[in-house]
């Protein structure tokens, strides 16, 4: 059969992680064990078995309880390969080694079971209590951490200037930085509105903060099986 196919064809590559596309991330389970969003997986080729990841211990298991930050993760492990997307947004790769870097839980699609997470809470007094507490997912230690984005983001680096984003529209950041609840209003003007532009995320230190150019899409708050595409992206971490 002669189509126009062929640019479609699977990639190959000997990387445990290896982007198909910008929008598709391709796991080679024969050489790592991953935790990813569930709903997030497309296609799997070979032996792939999906088990519900825990919370990891009651200090995380509370945390998950009390801020319902992140989303419902599977742990996929077997001889094959998975194929993971969510919503066509575009994928981005990162390699810790033995570093940590800070994701909005939203933007998470997938790590090394390897890497170790814990769920923070962004400071900010006054501004914090406002906006009900933000909080993120803190990823650390050393191997491969894929991350989504609504569109293309931009790199901003921190220690040359003072930065501050929309709290939905900061994806990552890198472990070095620090962050704080801004607002740049009077209290009488967060009567009857939500946070908008009335509250930022401000970065400081030496570092990066990758910024999508959307304030995050509306998702689904139920939940779907492994095999499901894009469903329960509204959970706790583990839950």
């Amino acid at each position: 059969m002669q189509s126009s196919l062929k640019e479609f064809e699977e990639t190959q590559s000997t990387e445990a992680f290896a982007l198909q596309n910008s929008k598709l991330l391709k796991v080679s389970l024969d050489q790592v064990t991953i935790q990813a969003r569930l709903g997030a997986m497309v296609a799997y080729q070979g032996d792939v078995r999906f088990e519900h990841a825990g919370a990891g211990g009651l200090g995380r298991m509370l945390k998950k309880a009390a801020t319902g930050e992140g989303t419902q993760l599977m742990k996929m492990t077997g001889t094959g390969e998975v194929f993971l997307a969510d919503q066509a947004q575009d994928l981005h790769l990162l390699t810790l080694e033995n570093e940590q870097i800070t994701c909005n839980g939203a933007n998470l699609l997938a790590f090394e079971e390897g890497i170790d997470w814990d769920i923070q809470r962004v400071e900010g007094g006054m501004a914090g209590a406002l906006a009900g507490g933000l909080y993120n997912v803190a990823l650390s230690g050393s191997g491969q951490v894929a991350i989504i984005s609504d569109g293309p983001p931009v790199m901003l680096g921190t220690g040359g200037a003072p930065t501050f984003a929309d709290p939905q529209a900061a994806i990552a950041w890198s472990g070095g930085v620090r962050t704080k609840v801004k607002a740049d209003v009077n209290l009488k003007s967060f009567i009857g509105r939500g946070s908008g532009e009335s509250i930022q995320m401000a970065f400081e230190g030496d570092g990066w903060v990758l910024v999508q150019p959307s304030e995050g899409r509306v998702t689904p708050t139920t939940g779907s099986s492994a095999g499901g595409g894009g469903g329960g992206l509204l959970g706790k971490l583990g839950g």
